[in-house]
């Protein structure tokens, strides 16, 4: 067996390098999934930063963190204190000392503390991370490194994080904090190591933050004579602190890494299950007839071995050594690349994005798991040419007749019809369980598909009989050659169901969100407001800054109620029970704003004579009749004030909104006045959409503080880009698998094109044939992918709304049918297929090999 087994070996490495071209399809149909699979694992693990990989950022070389709580009532925490909870306790009449702290745990104490605060950048007001600790005392070495300057020694001392020092703020310059705009010195650059991204200040305890009380983020670092073990953590949260032990988190398997249930570690094995074999699949059923190919061109080769005395065995296996090399080859270098890529994009894209970032960190045991499943993959995709290898007849392939496949079992497609209808029952059985077991079933009608792709392309090709010559000798031929051409199609089957269903979860996501969007505005209305009710000078120095940096921009004001301390409120319509009973949407509505003519325009987009006549009077403007009763409307006041109000009636007016997710009220400032509420003017409303939101709200919000920016946008604004990128994944799959399969039907063509263009055939004749082949592989696959992926999309979608589903929603809201992505699936992708196909076929006539 040895000896056999290095014979073929060496026979796979040969033709593996003469066949270049072959050989690099196959490791890249192999190796692709090898190496996005081990990049996510690699990116995620590396990300995935546990408590043990930040013991030094939090700690420094203290064994342990006291943090303090709100009351002295018993504390509850996970491992880390990241979580924690209270039980209820009187709040005490004193706060934790150093002194008092001793008592309970025996060691030398250091300040820290937490919290955000304002900085002033370069275009406004940011927020921004303070850590508060003194990082030149031993007991904090390795929370932050020191990459220029130094670290904070006085109380008027900063250092700042890397994203800070890219903003503007400069060593030896000051930056400003507070709306009071109270300046410190920058002495240094310290950089987080597992939060690269984080804009953060450092300096001494309670120099920029002041003495924070219990429970606001403030605790001590303890130097401890030993570990602090689980009975002084316990004992600690008896007194009311949380605690963060360096030695429970160095012992806890994982690093402290939060595990889920026995359920979610159940469901995970299921969906892994399911991932590997659709994996598997994907990969072997448009690397299958990349083998083939090779099998053809090794066809003489093979019958030479066969003359000689080579068995059947043998021959199968020189074949799946074949997969053994290439899928062993394919699959190290996917995890070679797959670990470098891993690392290359987490340390780009942590800092710009703001994930945590830890060591390299490559989980071996289930990268080596995916490289495992590479090498099974190559030897399952080379396991059906391996067969046709050991059955092959010497005499027929030497003489130059190329075989065809025996019509025997497409005939009986039994077990791809029981699959297909099982995998179909099972789908909508399923849905009374959850969408994993609905995926579960997607896949058994997913494989009897597969198993039924031999008997369709059978059934087609007796329907060529009426397609002019070169398209019916195209399907002709495909059903001679069953095995390659159900192998390509059933792979475009494959991405193509799984597509469909993503594109209608997705599209169903979508419409089902913005079925379920309430707005005040119209889509596309910028809206500036603020937090707390500024003084008249502020407002006016706001709103002459948005009109700065918004020129030529219609801002329409509206105003809001305030109490009588000043504080701003709110208006919203009052309830109604009734309309709750019969299942419609519950009120209250949207927040209601108080404007005049220009605020009604804007909101209906159009100029409405009564609706503006009704506001002139003092009558409210309804958009929809939710809310209005017996031509009515009660507006009550939210905010907390200090006597309670009545509610406010108001006669209303119903108008038609500018789009159905429009609710609301239009309230006149006159009908306020004379209720005797006060108002102020607190909003900016405009038809715009600006540039860069973020921009504009720092702009803004550098003029007085708690500016708030919002920009109205409909629900299902993505799908488009999702769907889109979807449908590119899809046509990478179907590309991938219909060219492999039309490469090989034109190697096995080839006499027959080489007699048509010898009897007078034009070149674009041989073209049409392979553009054919191509456009009927992928069509076929694109069709049956069509039927199993509406099938279990219609599965899926049932299932999430038989347990989710708003019930304010109903099927017509929630089902969005995207027509456009279902037809670039099932139409253009096979005559992109098809036209890319002829435009790369070789026209010129090959020399024919006389035998005999």
């Amino acid at each position: 067996m040895i000896p056999v087994l290095v014979a073929a070996l060496r026979v796979s490495r040969r033709d593996a390098l003469r066949a270049k071209g072959r050989t690099a399809l196959i490791m890249v149909m192999i190796g692709l999934p090898v190496l996005v699979i081990t990049a996510v694992l690699t990116g995620r693990a590396t990300t995935d930063v546990t408590p043990y990989e930040q013991l030094d950022s939090a700690l420094g070389s203290a064994d342990a963190r006291v943090i303090t709580m709100s009351t002295r009532g018993q504390v509850r925490q996970d491992l880390d204190a990241a979580s924690n909870g209270q039980a209820a306790a009187p709040r005490p009449d004193r706060q934790w000392t150093p002194a008092e702290l001793g008592t309970l745990l025996d060691g030398r104490l250091l300040r820290y503390q937490q919290n955000m605060i304002e900085v002033r950048v370069q275009d406004g007001y940011d927020w921004t991370a303070v850590l508060e600790v003194d990082l030149r005392d031993p007991m904090t070495r390795g929370m932050r490194e020191l990459v220029e300057g130094r670290f904070a020694a006085a109380p008027g001392e900063v250092a700042v994080s890397p994203e800070l020092a890219g903003r503007g703020v400069r060593v030896g310059g000051t930056v400003r904090v507070t709306r009071q705009d109270r300046p410190l010195r920058v002495v240094g650059v310290v950089r987080n190591p597992y939060h690269p991204a984080r804009a953060e200040l450092v300096g001494l305890p309670e120099s920029v933050l002041g003495h924070q009380n219990d429970g606001n983020s403030s605790s001590w670092l303890a130097d401890t004579s030993g570990p602090v073990e689980r009975d002084d953590v316990r004992r600690l949260n008896e007194a009311g602190l949380a605690v963060q032990s360096r030695a429970l988190i160095e012992r806890a398997p994982d690093g402290g890494a939060r595990s889920g249930t026995a359920d979610l570690v159940s469901r995970g094995t299921v969906s892994l299950g399911v991932a590997v074999v659709l994996v598997v699949a994907e990969t072997v059923l448009p690397a299958g007839p990349a083998f083939a190919v090779g099998l053809r061109r090794r066809r003489r080769e093979l019958a030479v071995l066969a003359a000689q005395g080579a068995s059947g065995r043998q021959l199968k296996a020189v074949v799946l050594t074949d997969g053994l090399v290439l899928g062993g080859a394919a699959a190290l270098i996917g995890v070679v690349l797959g670990i470098g890529a891993a690392a290359l994009i987490t340390s780009v894209g942590a800092p710009l994005v703001g994930w945590a970032l830890g060591p390299l960190d490559v989980p071996w045991a289930a990268v080596l798991a995916v490289a495992a499943l590479g090498v099974v993959s190559g030897v399952t995709a080379a396991l059906v040419p391996a067969v046709q290898a050991s059955r092959q007849r010497p005499a027929q392939v030497l003489a130059g007749r190329a075989p065809v496949d025996p019509p025997g079992r497409a005939r009986r497609p039994v077990l791809g019809a029981v699959l297909t209808v099982l995998g179909a029952a099972a789908c909508f059985f399923a849905v009374r369980q959850d969408e994993l077991t609905v995926v579960v079933a997607a896949v058994v009608l997913g494989f009897g598909l597969v198993a039924l792709m031999p008997w369709l392309v059978g059934a087609t090709a007796r329907l060529a009989g009426r397609l002019p010559v070169p398209l019916r000798l195209s399907v002709r031929d495909a059903a001679r050659h069953r095995v390659r051409t159900s192998s390509a199609a059933a792979a475009v089957m494959g991405a193509t169901m799984v597509s469909v269903v993503l594109g209608l979860s997705l599209a169903a996501t979508y419409a089902e969100r913005e079925a379920l969007r309430l707005s005040l505005e119209p889509v596309g209305t910028l809206r500036i407001s603020h937090a707390e009710t500024a003084d008249e000078a502020g407002w006016s120095r706001l709103k002459a800054q948005a009109q700065r940096l918004l020129p030529g921009v219609d801002l329409v004001p509206a105003l809001t109620t305030v109490n009588d301390r000043g504080v701003m409120t709110q208006l919203q319509v009052a309830g109604n029970a009734e309309q709750c009973r019969r299942g419609t949407l519950c009120l209250p509505l949207m927040v209601t704003p108080v404007g005049d003519e220009r605020m009604l325009r804007l909101l209906l987009k159009r100029d409405d004579e009564q609706a503006a006549a009704a506001l002139a009077r003092g009558e409210a403007v309804a958009f929809g009749s939710e809310g209005v009763r017996d031509g009515t409307v009660e507006i009550e006041q939210m905010g907390r004030p200090s006597s309670p109000l009545p509610t406010l009636k108001l006669p209303a007016v119903v108008t038609s909104p500018a789009e159905a997710a429009q609710h609301g009220v239009l309230v006149p400032e006159s009908a306020l006045r004379a209720a005797g509420l006060r108002l102020v003017e607190n909003s900016l409303f405009a038809s715009h959409e600006p540039a860069d939101e973020e921009r504009l709200h720092r702009a803004l919000n550098a003029v007085t503080a708690g500016v708030q920016i919002s920009v109205q946008r409909r629900g299902d604004e993505e799908a488009f880009a999702v769907l889109l990128v979807l449908l590119g994944a899809a046509t990478v799959l179907v590309l991938g698998g219909t060219f492999a399969a039309t490469g090989l039907a034109a190697a096995d063509m080839r006499q027959d094109l080489d007699t048509m263009s010898a009897v007078g055939a034009p070149p674009r004749v041989r073209r049409l044939v392979v553009a054919a082949q191509a456009a009927y592989i992928s069509g076929l696959g694109a069709v049956a992918g069509l039927v199993g992926g509406v099938v279990a999309g219609a599965a899926m979608l049932l299932a999430r709304w038989g347990a989710d589903r708003p019930w304010v929603l109903d099927a017509a809201e929630a089902v969005h049918i995207p027509w456009g992505f279902l037809a670039g699936l099932v139409v253009g992708l096979p005559l992109l297929a098809a036209l890319v196909a002829g435009a790369f076929t070789r026209t010129w006539q090959a020399r024919a090999r006389r035998v005999g």
